[in-house]
């Protein structure tokens, strides 16, 4: 038990980013909010200043205990050694980017990666000199070689994908990316405690805390990850010089979140499988895409990498549906809302087919896609309220 290391995910996150049992105080660390830090002498200040990377209070955007408690708790989780906060999901895409990629380089990113993430690619990386290659989510080692270039300097990974859950194979990606010498970064919202990043040979771990960590559906938050000084050197020098910061009340509470996090990570898992499950013995379903499921899509890959699953999957219906048979099937759900978020307490559905964007590839459905968040609610009222969105659905069409 004195090594942290071999500490169980519970046991951690019960411990890690507060004070020990042998310290006196509140069980809880303490909100601090603050622009300016005062020092004692010139001298000390410019001592400080001089401190790059370290954890020396500085100035309000240096972060304080409270951001370094998070930062703590996400590195332990993500078994990496240093993690920056930012302000949000997309910013723990967008930072990354920006800290490995300069003018005249080239990017390799999944065709199913997150929206956002392609419009930044699309957007802000092209106005600046960096060109983007999309390519097939489930390519393989010697795919990834091929597209490979002397200036391709990241390969970017999302395993699942967050949309049409295609898994990847991130050992065999990792491998044509370093021979390459390319940075492999990866958005591991999906994947957070069931994946671990830097065994399968990610560079970089993002997170959306927005989802899990935090938990409640109130704070926009995002997290970086690396598991090396050098890495840390560049993540920090480019998020300070972004002025990449998130609010310490959202720090504190997204700590708050992740003491939960355990126990809410593994109800919901079961609740989706269990939904999962009884959605496959549904006559309007062809395919249910939860790689946790035996004989779903990426299933045996899921099986060698991940040790569990998040409560988020998605949904194919038989042909004769249309997408807006699906539409009046979402509308019809009482307990679950039309959001795009997940990770949070309740459960969601949206619509997949005709708001997803692919251009190196072609989804392989016969029939409409709808995405499923499943929440904390008992199993038995989301399949009734499933069951009945399923009438509305059939005798739409």
């Amino acid at each position: 038990m004195t090594d942290p290391k071999k500490r169980g995910f519970r046991t951690t996150l019960s411990h890690v980013g507060r004070k020990s049992k042998h310290e006196h105080g509140f069980v809880n660390p303490p909100l601090n909010r603050g622009s300016t830090v005062l020092a004692p002498t010139v001298a000390k200040r410019q001592e400080m200043q001089a401190r790059r990377g370290e954890r020396v209070l500085t100035y309000g955007l240096g972060g304080s205990e409270t951001h370094w408690a998070l930062e703590d708790a996400m590195a332990a989780v993500e078994g990496g050694t240093r993690c920056f906060v930012v302000s949000s999901g997309l910013a723990a895409v967008t930072t990354p980017l920006l800290a490995w990629l300069k003018a005249g380089d080239h990017c390799l990113v999944p065709d199913h990666v997150y929206g956002p993430a392609r419009n930044f690619c699309d957007g802000l990386l092209k106005r600046y000199g960096v060109e983007t290659t999309y390519y097939a989510p489930e390519i393989d080692e010697a795919g990834i070689a091929a597209l490979m270039r002397s200036n391709t300097t990241v390969v970017y990974t999302e395993s699942p994908g967050s949309h049409t859950f295609e898994v990847q194979d991130v050992p065999a990606i990792a491998r044509a990316a370093h021979a390459g010498g390319a940075k492999v970064l990866m958005d591991n919202t999906w994947g957070i405690h069931h994946f671990q990043p830097f065994r399968h040979g990610v560079d970089v771990s993002i997170q959306a805390a927005t989802k899990y960590p935090a938990g409640h559906s109130d704070i926009l938050i995002g997290t970086v990850t690396v598991n090396n000084d050098a890495d840390w050197m560049t993540l920090h020098g480019t998020a300070r010089g972004l002025g990449q910061y998130a609010s310490p009340d959202d720090c504190w509470l997204t700590l708050r979140g992740m003491r939960t996090m355990a126990v809410r990570l593994h109800a919901q898992m079961e609740s989706a499988i269990q939904v999962g499950h009884w959605l496959r013995q549904q006559p309007e379903v062809a395919h249910v895409l939860n790689p946790a499921l035996p004989g779903a899509p990426g299933h045996e890959i899921w099986k060698r990498d991940f040790s569990g699953a998040c409560s988020l999957f998605g949904v194919e219906f038989k042909p004769e549906f249309s997408p807006l048979a699906t539409h009046k099937f979402v509308e019809a759900l009482e307990l679950f809302g039309i959001g795009s978020s997940w990770g949070g307490f309740e459960s969601l559905a949206v619509p997949t087919t005709g708001f997803i964007t692919r251009t190196a590839s072609v989804p392989k459905f016969a029939g409409p896609v709808v995405r499923i968040h499943i929440g904390l609610e008992d199993v038995d009222d989301l399949t009734a309220d499933l069951r009945q969105g399923l009438d509305v659905m059939r005798k739409s069409v």
